[in-house]
């Protein structure tokens, strides 16, 4: 008999034997008596001991000696209680274990975000929730394009609010966002002033491309103002991250985030201009699907995500 006929032919002996009453056999075998069955086990000595006859009866063999006195498990019993009990024991175990699974954060947890976003919460959020919880695993992939996350098997993404999709869960979980233009001292001294956005027709941008593979269009607003940049110049790269390098290299004007360009602006590598145009907006959110089941690992970083987030205020539903 090979293993696959084998394995079929114990499914079909096992689920021929009722739970309760081999639950019933293994209480009396354990306990030494029917009436001492039933009050460990919370049902009546007679309810035991029909079930216990009634297991007999489905395997043809006496398990029990059975005298006013006392009950002793035959030799047959005894043989099949020294098998079937630590089988037992080891299924009360498995299922022990997956009640653990359902509690404990566990598992991968898939995020989505675009690059600048990842970096963002790498070392405040994901590394401190891993340290936390060791037994999660955490991927991130960083992209750009917007992806329907509960599509692409993702438990959650991180963007901007402004990008988050209406109709997901949305959760806060940053200080308000900044983007700026900046420049190198050096590009700036020899440049025309900038005064307006109109001003930026002079200079020469760095530009960002997008997954379509148009260039960014620099938005910018004062005093209820609005207004849509279309810059020129004669780079033209898909990282913030080479935009930055090549506006300190004073290639020119980079349109980057304030936290990206910190330390720059720090160290006076970088300068800030059109400073009255870019006001801060609303930050990173992480969402998820509205009505998906969430897994335990997923409820756990939304609740260490609110935690550590400096602005918390609770989930906005669509």
């Amino acid at each position: 008999m090979d293993a696959a006929a084998q394995t079929n032919e114990s499914f079909r002996t096992v689920s021929a034997l009722p739970p309760a009453e081999l639950a019933a056999f293994l209480a009396v075998a354990q306990y030494g008596g029917f009436r001492i069955a039933g009050r460990n086990t919370g049902l009546s000595s007679s309810a035991v001991s029909h079930a216990v006859a009634s297991l007999e009866t489905r395997l043809s063999v006496q398990l029990f000696r059975r005298t006013t006195r006392s009950v002793s498990l035959t030799e047959a019993g005894r043989t099949f209680f020294e098998r079937v009990a630590p089988a037992v024991a080891e299924i009360a175990k498995a299922v022990s274990e997956l009640g653990d699974y359902a509690h404990r954060p566990t598992g991968m947890l898939r995020i989505n975000a675009d690059a600048t976003a990842a970096e963002q919460v790498l070392e405040p959020l994901i590394l401190d929730f891993i340290k936390a919880y060791p037994d999660m695993r955490v991927e991130i992939v960083s992209e750009r394009r917007l992806v329907d996350i509960a599509e692409d098997g993702f438990d959650c993404g991180i963007r901007t609010a402004a990008l988050v999709p209406s109709d997901m869960v949305s959760v806060p979980i940053g200080p308000m966002q900044q983007h700026i233009v900046v420049g190198s001292p050096a590009y700036l001294a020899d440049s025309a002033a900038l005064k307006s956005p109109a001003d930026l027709a002079r200079h020469r941008c760095i530009q960002l491309r997008m997954p379509s593979g148009v260039p960014y269009r620099w938005e910018f607003q004062a005093k209820g103002e609005v207004v849509t940049v279309e810059t020129h110049g004669g780079l033209v790269l898909d990282n913030s991250r080479l935009i930055m390098a090549a506006a300190i290299a004073g290639f020119g004007l980079g349109y980057i985030t304030r936290w990206m360009a910190g330390p720059a602006l720090a160290a006076g590598a970088l300068q800030q201009v059109l400073t009255d145009w870019t006001p801060a907006y609303p930050g990173l959110c992480l969402y998820y699907p509205k009505h998906r089941h969430m897994s335990v690992g997923m409820r756990a970083f939304l609740a260490f995500a609110r935690r550590q987030s400096s602005n918390g205020p609770p989930a906005q539903e669509p």
